[in-house]
Formats: C-alpha cells, structure tokens, sequence
C-alpha cells in the first residue's frame, strides 16, 4: 500500500495513507492558490505545525465538521480543547504510533504565536513513518538548522521543504537542508502564494538534481506524488 501526498496549495497538504486521511496546516480560506473547498475536504486527521493563521487556516471548522483529531504542540493543543476541537498533544522530538503510523515531531525555526494573540508553544515539523515503512519529513515553516542532518539519519524516502524565503528557508538554505537531509525524493511548498514569497522552484530543482542525488518533484497545487 502507498502514500498518496498531494500539496493544495501554500504550506497545506492532504496525505492518504494506510486507509486514512490526514491534512496538514489547512490553510484554505483565503489562501489564493488552494485547490479544495474547506467545507467539503474529507479528514481523519489533522497536523497542525504551529498557530500562524496560514497555517491554523481551517482547522477548528474542518475538525469540528469531520470529527478529525488534531495533532500538534500540547499548547495548541489545549488552545484547540477551548475551541471544541478534539486534539491529541505532542512535543518536540516526541513521537506515537497514530493509527496511521509513527508521528514524531522534529524542531521547527520559526514562531507560533496564534492569531487572537495566544501563546501557541513551539512550532514543529512532522517525521512520519508509515505503516509500510516508508518516511515522509514534512519541514513546514522553518529555517536551515544542522540537526536536519540527524532527521536525515533515518532514511529519508520524501522530504518537503519551504523555499519561499522571507518567512522560511530560500532556495540557497533549502538546498543546503537537502545536502543535510539527504531524502530520495523533494516537494518544494510555501512560495508563489504572496508577492513576498515569489520563487522559480523549477530552476531551485535543476540545481539541487544538479549538486544532490535527490529526485525534485514540481507539483502544482492539486496534484499528487506517490511514495
């Protein structure tokens, strides 16, 4: 069985894997490049990596409509409980084995603060290790830093990096975090989505495949890689 991730846009994902539905950072509303309608997105789960309103999105409303669990910080998470939002806590570098597979949360550089202005912990990645054995680093929002090389350590099959820069990694760091990382395969995400964020990801691609061994997949919002 495969893992079918397909990036809607900005920094969101949808993931479908051992029978089950996960989005990531469901940032649809508003979002100029989203694919799907948020009332009618399906979820089993949701990955929330930090509170930053493009990223929170439509969490609350798609996880109270679906009944999806929301797994991020145990701050968000408690943040969420107010919300009626049903949530299960983690911390940065641990990790549980979800009906789905094994979630660790890996550090993120970035902020997490919510937009009402609460406290919304620390901003994370996601490990995910499939039922089928297969390991998807999902960086979200964050900056180069040099223990990327120990995520990399364990075997990474699919890594999918920012590399709009301004708020995140650019395309020289993100190529730097691929040199460190090591995965056999690439999505880029978060960029084109603002003025600010504006990128050629096809032309950051030609120079990882050209420095790297890893395979760049330039998906457009909408479409699908399988792993």
């Amino acid at each position: 069985m495969s893992t079918k991730v397909t990036w809607l846009g900005h920094a969101a994902l949808s993931l479908q894997t051992g029978g089950y539905h996960l989005l990531v950072d469901p940032f649809l509303s508003g979002n100029p490049t989203a694919t799907v309608d948020p009332a009618n997105v399906g979820a089993d789960f949701i990955l929330l990596s930090h509170g930053h309103g493009d990223h929170l999105g439509d969490t609350v409303a798609i996880a109270k409509r679906t009944r999806a669990t929301v797994i991020t910080n145990a701050e968000l998470c408690d943040w969420l409980t107010k919300q009626g939002v049903k949530s299960h806590g983690q911390h940065l570098g641990g990790g549980y084995h979800h009906p789905f597979g094994y979630l660790k949360l890996t550090m993120a550089i970035h902020g997490s603060g919510l937009p009402d202005g609460s406290y919304g912990g620390n901003p994370a990645g996601f490990l995910l290790t499939t039922k089928e054995g297969k390991r998807i680093y999902m960086a979200c929002d964050t900056g180069l830093f040099g223990d990327m090389r120990l995520i990399g350590e364990e075997g990474i099959d699919l890594a999918v990096l920012p590399i709009g820069d301004n708020y995140t990694m650019g395309p020289d760091d993100a190529l730097r975090a691929v040199k460190l990382i090591e995965p056999a395969q690439i999505i880029p995400i978060h960029y084109n989505t603002f003025d600010v964020i504006t990128q050629d990801p096809n032309q950051w691609a030609q120079r990882v495949e050209q420095e790297t061994s890893a395979k760049v997949h330039v998906i457009s919002p909408g479409e699908s890689l399988i792993v």
